[in-house]
Parts: C-alpha cells; structure tokens; sequence
C-alpha cells in the first residue's frame, strides 16, 4: 500500500484528536500533502501550494478543500483524519509564503519536459470528420477537463483532462492543428487536436499568467509572476530556448502581468506589473513578407521602427505601470489599464511614446475588449471590473464615444465580423445571471438575456461563420447554450462541469475582430 494511503489509514484509526495533538501545520503538510504536493509546495500529482497559487481560492474554499476533498479529481476528503483545528492550521500554513522562497530555473524546465509523441510521430490527418478549422475547445473548470465540440454541429468530439486551475485561453498554431494550455502553476500543455493527444509538456514556471504562439506557430512565450520571468520554447516540442529575468537596469525585478503574440509586428509584447515598462521581444522573420489573414492590419511585414535583433528585449518606457493590454488591429498602439484601474494610456509601440490618456474609470478591463466599424470609424468597447458599464471610445482619435449602463460590472465581451451584435455579460455583482446584447449601429442594449435563473451566465464566442453565439453557464451543473446570432433564439443546451470558456480554431487563428486575442 503507499505510504500516503498508509499514514491516511493510520490517522483515521487514531481519529481527529491524535491527529491534532501529534503535529503543527509543517508537520501535517508532510504527513498528507507532500506525495502528492511536492515537499517545497512546488506541485507534484498535484498542484503547487503557494499563496500566489492559491489566489483564487478563499481562505474558506481552502479549509473546505481540505476538509471535503475534491470531486473528479485525486485530492481526498481529509474532514474524518483532521479536526478542524488542525484543518484550520494547514489551511492558514499553505496560504503563507514558504519560509525559503521558491526557484525554478532552467535546469528544472528542462527536468519537467516530457514528449510522449514527438512532433512529426503522429499522422496528419484528423480522426474526425468535422472542419478542424471551426472547431471549439471547451475548458471546464469544474472538474480540470477540456471538450472538443464540432462547430458546425456542436456535438461533442473528445474530453480530456487537463493541468489544474489553466490560466488564459489556450493557444493555437496558425494551421489549428495543435492548441497550447496554460496552467497555474506553470504548466504548459501540447495538444494535437488531429489525433486528440497530448503530445508535450513542460513546466515554465511555479505561478504563471498566461502563454502566447508566435504567428508562424513555431515559438511559444510564458509569462509568471513566480519566479519573475520570460520562458521561450521552440513549439515543436517544447524545448526550452531561453530564460529572461524580468528587472529594470537597477536590478529591481518584476511579475510579468502577460505576454502577447503581436503577428504584423513579428513580435511578442509583455505586460509588466512591477515596471513602468513594456517589452517587445522579436522572433525571427521569414524572407517574403505574410499577407496577413482575417482582420489584422495588412501586410504582415514587421515595422518595428528599431532594429532589435530576434529574441531581444526592446525596453520601451511607460509612465504608469501597465497591467491589462490592448491592442489596435495593426499593433502600433497599445492600450494599457494604469494600476489602480482609473483610466488608460494608448503608447505607440513604434516610437514609444504615450499618443493619448483615456477618461476609463472602474478598472476597464481591457484584455476583453474588441473593436468594429462604425459610421467609418473603428471603434473600441470594453466592460468594466468595478463599474456597471462599457465604455465606447473611437480609436481615430481616442476620444470616449459611447457609455452604456449595464446591469452590473462586467468581465467578457465578444462579437463577429459578420454579426450585428456585441455580447457582453455582468459577472459581478447581483445579476451575474444576465447577458447584455448590444446593436454595433445604434450603440444600444437591444435584449437582456437571462439563459439560467440565479447561475452565472458569462463568456459568449462565436462560432466561425458568426452564425452562432456559444454562451457559458458558468457553474458546476452548467451548460454551453448555444444561440442563433442574429435571432437571439436558443437552439441547443450542452451540459457541461463550470464551462469557463471556450474558443473557436477560426477566430483565434485569424484574429477575429470580435474575440480576444
């Protein structure tokens, strides 16, 4: 019998008083969570225990997992071995800082690879008979899966289980054949969505952000807050390339908020959260210029106005720290959200230097924003966090246009080319059951949908064509509700375990004005 089955049969025949009287939280944790945790908190079986880790659990949610364990998942109910005096301890222990801080280095990059099927080992032709390009895949956070639904008939194709707690959407290599998650506590997962097959895996870091593909496929860029750095992969096989330590010239360090793929430029553009600074690191050029697909500026030949060589930081200062990023459709300009939330910054990534301020209070959140025509203008709009309203500003001039009052501040708001309707819902707040739809021409609420009384409604995309609306109901017991676009009808109810979000092959893979990026 393992150990850790051992020592959990021992404390249940000694019951929760023993349990308590024989050890503090450090020596709790080693009895029951390092085999599975790591003895550092580093994550094993199981995920890092770190306070930054943990961030989006409460102190609450944290004794609760302890005491009850977690449904679908390896983690056990320890409420019959531990009091809750013990239970209240470790709980309290895991959300403090360890006492030596964390590393995770190049050589434990490396030590984390696995390959199961190395690029080029497995067949090029898909198992399935759906457009591989009009495809979604379906994070469910509930349980730490991931379905794959055709989006033409929205049957399921594949589920899938996941890295713990993936942060940021998943990634796609611009052919759609292979998808890359994010998690957490710094795993990045290869996924071949031709042969439904994790096909590598390597740990970039111990608390990560997010990740972003290089337009071409072949690069992918991590950014953590722990430790403070930059991963770059070959995305072949997730080779580690190179460690970036993120500090300032006086050697002051920096989490990295996010990294972006920036295709007309031929770069990645990092978010800074402890730095007035952005970075731009390039990636090597192709010799011909790439017509640029979908809606991005054309041609796709880099213009950065600098002569950074490939995979070098161009340090561009800023006078706010910038954690949340736009971007307008030709990556010139980048809108940051200043910390604090009240307000924004447009910086021109060319010469870098700040075009305009914009009037955003109630933290804008930015990294949801979308942008479309009007009246021969492109336009911006984006929810608020703290506030109940999308703001609407006009990208020729950077004025505020639009300010429509919702129901409640809210987190995702999405759209098509070829719909006439912005979705955005009111996840926090009361009404976090309703979804806004709002008329691109009139700049108006036309219709307030509440698709499940009482649940979490969030997280509209679109299918390929913009015939369909994919909307989340974002709970244990949830759905995918699919919506015919321009009728606002509802066609079809997917049951499905807290659907965070989902994303389309097509729209990601051609940058569609109306999703993020």
């Amino acid at each position: 019998m393992p150990r850790v089955c051992l020592l959990l049969l021992t404390l249940l025949l000694a019951g929760p008083v023993a349990a308590d009287a024989a050890a503090g939280p450090a020596d709790l944790y080693a009895e029951h969570c390092a085999a599975c945790h790591g003895q550092a908190r580093l994550g094993g079986m199981g995920p890092a225990l770190l306070p930054g880790n943990l961030s989006r659990l409460s102190p609450e949610a944290t004794r609760a997992v302890i005491r009850d364990g977690r449904a679908a998942t390896q983690m056990p109910a320890f409420g019959d071995a531990l009091g809750d005096e013990a239970i209240d301890a470790l709980a309290d222990w895991v959300r403090r800082p360890p006492a030596e801080p964390p590393t995770w280095e190049m050589a434990d990059i490396v030590a984390s690879q696995r390959v199961p099927h190395p690029f080029g080992s497995l067949p090029d032709v898909p198992v399935f008979d759906a457009d591989p390009l009009n495809l979604f895949v379906v994070v469910e956070s509930g349980d730490h899966h991931a379905s794959v639904l055709d989006g033409d008939d929205f049957e399921r194709i594949h589920r899938f289980p996941t890295r713990y707690a993936l942060h940021g959407g998943p990634k796609y290599t611009p052919d759609g054949r292979y998808v890359f998650f994010g998690s957490r506590d710094g795993w990045i997962t290869k996924f071949d969505l031709y042969n439904l097959e994790v096909v590598a895996e390597v740990r970039a870091g111990l608390n990560m952000r997010n990740i972003a593909v290089s337009a071409d496929g072949r690069y992918v860029m991590a950014a953590n807050y722990l430790p403070h750095s930059l991963v770059l992969f070959d995305a072949h096989d997730l080779d580690p390339m190179r460690v970036y330590p993120v500090a300032d010239a006086a050697g002051e360090s920096s989490r990295v908020s996010a990294v972006y793929a920036a295709p007309p430029r031929g770069s990645f553009i990092a978010a800074l959260k402890d730095l007035r600074e952005v970075w731009e690191i390039p990636w090597p050029q192709p010799s011909e210029p790439v017509v640029a697909t979908g809606h991005m500026a054309t041609p796709l030949a880099p213009r950065h106005g600098h002569d950074t060589p490939s995979f070098e930081v161009r340090r561009i200062p800023v006078p706010d720290y910038l954690d949340d990023f736009f971007f307008d459709p030709g990556y010139r300009h980048v809108i940051g959200a200043a910390r604090g939330g009240e307000g924004g910054m447009v910086i021109d990534l060319d010469s870098g230097e700040r075009v305009a301020d914009l009037p955003l209070e109630g933290m804008p959140h930015l990294g949801a924003g979308i942008t479309w025509e009007y009246r021969g203008r492109r336009v911006m709009a984006m929810p608020h966090l703290s506030r109940a309203a999308v703001s609407i500003i006009d990208m020729s001039d950077w004025s505020l246009l639009e300010t429509l009052e919702t129901d409640g501040p809210g987190f995702f708001m999405r759209s098509h080319a070829d719909s006439p309707y912005a979705w955005v819902d009111v996840f926090f707040g009361p009404h976090r059951d309703r979804v806004h739809v709002i008329d691109k021409a009139s700049l108006e609420i036309v219709e307030t949908l509440t698709p499940a009384p009482g649940k979490t409604a969030a997280h509209v995309e679109f299918d390929r064509d913009g015939e369909h609306a994919l909307l989340s109901i974002w709970d244990r017991e949830g759905a995918v509700v699919v919506y015919d676009a321009e009728t606002l009808e509802e066609r079809r109810r997917l049951p499905m375990d807290k659907p965070s979000g989902k994303y389309n092959v097509w729209n990601k893979t051609r940058y569609e004005e109306g999703t993020s990026h």
